[in-house]
C-alpha cells in the first residue's frame, strides 16, 4: 500500500475517533501511592552515530575538511584556482603530497612549490563552506617544514564567493624542520559558505601539514573542541546514557575499515584517518568526502558523556562486518584481540593510573575514571555467528569484570526470523540486556504501544536501541521529521514507560544531520555550518527525559492501561526528589479530547504545570526558518482536590505536572 493511501485511511480512522473522543469525557486514575516499579536513570538517553557528517563537520569544530591530505584522493578539499597540474605553472605555483612512509598513522604532507608568489594560492573548502559570525574568534594551527627559509610568510584569510576577505592573519615559518604554529583571528562578517584561503610570501618550497581551524568558542571552551549549539541542544535533553560510536559505524563495510578505539586516543595528530562506511553507502546521497579523522575519539566520546550526566555505553566490533555489506568474519581462533580491545577499554574507562590504559587516559587529561558499567557487543548482528561470538566476550568481560553490565544484541528488525533467533538464544544465556530497534512507519508506533506488556519480566531488560518513524520507507531519501511521526513515537514511548519494569534504556536514531551532507533521514538534531535545531522529535524526546520521574505508578482507564482506547495514549510517573507526580498523555485524534483524572493516593498542591506539544497538521515539521515552530508551551493549571480536568488538543503531547504536598 502507498504511504498517501496509507495517510488517507488512518486520517479518516482519526477523524471518526476523534468526533467519539469529542462526544464523550475520558475518565482516567492514577495511583499516585503504589510503585510499580523503579524508573533507570537510562530510561531516555542519545545514540550518538557519525552519519550525516554528525562527527566531523558536525558535533566536532574542526573547520578544515581534509587537514592532514590523508583522504583517499589526498587533496579534495583543497583547490588551487590558479594551478595546472599539466603545466610548469610560473606565473603560480602547485601544491602536491607526499607520502613519508615511516609516519604510519598521518604519513601524507602537502608539498608546496611557489614559483610567483603573486599568483599562487590554495583554498580549503570547509565542510560544505564554513560557517563563520562577525566579531567571533577563530584559532589556527599548521606545522610547516620551510625549505632553505623560501617562505616569508604564510597568509591565512576567510573569503566568501566573491572572494572578498573576511578575517586576515599571518605565520612567519621559521625553521627548516618541522615546527608547530598558531594564529587567532577575528571574522568580520558572519557567512555561512566562507572558505579559508591560504596564500605566501616569497618563492621556494615549503611542506605542510596538520592545517587546523576551530572557532574559540567551543563547549566548556576547550581548545579544538565541539559545537557548542549542537552540544547545549543535548545537555538540554538531560539524557541517562550516551551510546557511541554508532551503530554500523562499529562494523565497518569490512573488518579493516571497522572502528577500532584504540587509534582514537592519544594525540590527534597521531589519530589515523578512516574512510567512514557511510562514504558509498545510498546512491540517492553519495559522499566521496565524508571521512573519520577521531579528533572526536573515544577519550572525547567519555568525557562528553561525563558532561551531559550520562552513562557512557560504547559499542565494540564483536569480529563481524556489517551484515548489510560483506558480512566478512573474524574465525574464532583469531578472535582474541578483539576481546582485548573490550577488556582494554575497560581499562581505559576505569583503570587506575598505574595500568597501562588508565595512565593513557590520565595522560589526556582524566587521571580520575570515567565510572563505566555498560559496554556493548556488536550493533545489529544476528545469526549464529553472533551468539558463538558474544559468548566468547561475554565469558571473557565477565571473569575479569564481574559487575559490568553487557549489552547484547538482537538484530535490525523488532520482528521475524533473525529477532526470534536471537532473543531465543540470549535468553538461553540469561543475556542482561537486548538492544532490539524499530523503524517503522508512525501507525506500527502507535500500534505497538502494547509491545512490551506480556515481556517475559524475568528476561532480558530490553534497550530501545534505535527507533523513529519512517513517514515514507526505511532509509528512504523522502522521510520528514513531521509532527505524526512525532506523536506516533511519543504514543509508542508510554508503552516504553508504561513497562519500565523490562525497559531500561532507549533512545532515537540517527541523532543528527547536515542540512547539505546527509544520508539518512529522519534524524533528530539538524544543523548547518552556523545554526542548529531539534525537530519536533526532539521536542517530544526531551519532553520524556526531562521528566521520566523515578517511579512507574498506574494510569488506567476502567481498571485497565491507557493504550490507544479513543486513540489516547498514556503513562504517569512521580518524582521522589521534586516531589512531583507527572502524567504523560498523547492525544492521536483529529480533535480535541477532554479528559478527568482522579489522582488517588497523595494530597496534591492546588496548582501545577501543563506543558503541551502540539500543531495543526501531521506534515507539520521544523526547519531553520520556523525551528520551533512545534515546541512546547507551558501554563499553570489548577487541581481540584485530586481532580484534574483538562483539553488535549487534536494531535498532542501533553504533560501534567503536580506537587505532592
Amino acid at each position: 500500500m502507498k504511504p498517501n493511501l496509507i495517510t488517507k485511511i488512518t486520517l479518516c480512522g482519526l477523524l471518526l475517533n476523534g468526533i467519539y473522543a469529542n462526544a464523550q469525557k475520558t475518565n482516567l486514575e492514577v495511583n499516585t501511592s503504589k510503585t510499580i516499579t523503579k524508573i533507570q536513570p537510562t530510561m531516555y538517553g542519545a545514540f550518538f552515530e557519525d552519519i550525516n557528517f554528525a562527527a566531523d563537520g558536525g558535533l566536532y569544530a574542526e573547520m578544515i575538511k581534509n587537514r592532514s591530505f590523508e583522504f583517499d584522493t589526498p587533496l579534495m578539499g583543497w583547490e588551487q584556482p590558479n594551478s595546472d597540474t599539466h603545466s610548469f605553472n610560473t606565473a603560480s605555483g602547485i601544491a602536491t603530497t607526499i607520502k613519508a612512509l615511516e609516519n604510519k598513522t598521518n604519513p601524507s604532507f602537502c608539498r608546496v612549490l611557489v614559483n610567483n608568489d603573486k599568483g599562487f594560492e590554495i583554498i580549503n573548502t570547509g565542510f560544505r563552506g564554513m560557517g563563520i559570525k562577525k566579531d567571533a574568534k577563530y584559532n589556527l594551527s599548521l606545522k610547516a617544514a620551510n625549505h632553505n627559509g623560501a617562505i616569508k610568510k604564510i597568509i591565512i584569510q576567510f573569503i566568501d564567493k566573491n572572494k572578498k576577505v573576511l578575517g586576515e592573519t599571518s605565520i612567519i615559518p621559521t625553521s627548516n624542520d618541522w615546527k608547530g604554529y598558531s594564529a587567532q583571528f577575528i571574522a568580520t562578517q558572519t557567512e555561512a559558505k566562507a572558505q579559508l584561503k591560504i596564500t605566501f610570501e616569497g618563492s621556494g618550497t615549503i611542506d605542510l601539514d596538520m592545517i587546523s581551524l576551530f572557532p574559540e568558542d567551543t563547549w566548556k571552551n576547550r581548545k579544538n573542541g565541539l559545537r557548542k549549539d549542537i552540544v547545549q541542544l543535548l545537555y538540554d535533553m538531560k539524557p541517562g546514557f550516551l551510546r557511541f560510536p554508532g551503530g554500523c559505524i562499529v562494523e565497518g563495510r569490512t573488518l579493516a575499515q571497522r572502528y577500532q578505539w584504540k587509534k582514537t586516543v592519544g594525540d590527534v595528530e597521531n589519530r589515523e584517518t578512516l574512510i567512514n562506511r557511510w562514504n558509498t553507502e545510498f546512491t540517492h546521497k553519495p559522499a566521496p568526502d565524508y571521512f573519520q579523522t577521531f579528533g572526536l575519539g573515544f577519550f572525547e566520546y567519555f568525557q562528553l558523556s561525563e558532561d551531559l550526566g550520562a552513562q557512557p555505553l560504547p559499542i565494540l566490533s564483536c569480529g563481524m562486518a556489517c551484515q548489510f555489506n560483506t558480512g566478512e568474519l573474524v574465525p574464532m581462533d583469531e578472535l582474541d584481540p578483539y576481546v582485548q580491545d573490550a577488556l582494554d577499554l575497560i581499562e581505559f574507562a576505569n583503570g587506575g593510573v598505574e595500568t597501562p590504559w588508565g595512565r593513557i587516559r590520565s595522560e589526556m587529561g582524566h587521571p580520575k575514571p570515567f565510572n563505566l558499567k555498560l559496554i556493548g557487543v556488536g550493533n545489529e548482528q544476528w545469526g549464529p555467528q553472533y551468539i558463538e561470538r558474544f559468548k566468547v566476550f561475554e565469558k571473557a568481560i565477565k571473569s575479569k569484570y564481574p559487575k559490568m553490565t553487557i549489552v547484547s544484541g538482537a538484530g535490525p528488525f523488532p520482528e521475524g526470523d533473525y529477532f526470534d533467533y536471537g532473543m531465543q538464544e540470549l535468553k538461553k544465556l540469561n543475556a542482561e540486556i537486548v538492544d532490539e530497534h524499530y523503524y517503522k512507519n508512525p501507525q506500527w508506533f502507535r500500534e505497538n504501544a502494547t509491545r512490551y506488556d506480556k515481556y517475559d519480566r524475568k528476561g532480558p531488560k530490553v534497550f530501545a536501541g534505535e527507533y523513529a518513524a519512517q513517514s515514507v520507507a526505511i532509509a528512504s531519501p523522502d522521510n520528514k521529521n513531521n509532527w505524526e511521526c512525532a506523536f506516533s513515537e511519543a504514543a509508542f514511548m508510554t508503552g516504553l514507560e508504561r513497562n519500565a519494569e523490562v525497559v531500561n534504556l532507549t533512545s532515537y536514531a540517527p541523532l543528527m544531520a547536515h542540512e547539505e551532507a546527509w544520508q539518512w533521514t529522519p534524524d533528530l538534531l539538524w544543523f548547518n555550518n552556523l545554526e542548529a535545531y531539534g525537530s519536533a522529535n526532539y521536542y517530544v524526546q526531551k519532553l520524556f527525559s526531562t521528566n521520566k520521574g523515578t517511579d512507574l505508578i498506574a494510569i488506567t482507564k476502567d481498571g485497565k492501561p491507557v493504550t490507544g482506547q479513543n486513540n489516547l495514549f498514556a503513562s504517569a510517573v512521580k518524582d521522589v526528589n521534586t516531589k512531583e507526580v507527572i502524567v504523560k498523555l498523547v492525544n492521536t485524534a483529529a480533535t480535541a479530547q477532554e479528559v478527568n483524572i482522579d489522582l488517588k493516593g497523595s494530597k496534591l498542591a492546588a496548582k501545577g504545570t501543563l506543558i503541551t506539544l502540539t500543531s495543526a497538521n501531521l506534515e507539520d515539521e521544523n526547519s531553520f526558518a520556523a525551528p520551533k515552530k512545534i515546541s512546547p508551551t507551558e501554563r499553570e493549571f489548577k487541581v481540584k482536590g485530586d481532580k484534574a480536568q483538562t483539553s488535549l488538543p487534536a494531535y498532542s503531547v501533553t504533560v501534567l505536572k503536580l506537587k505532592m504536598k
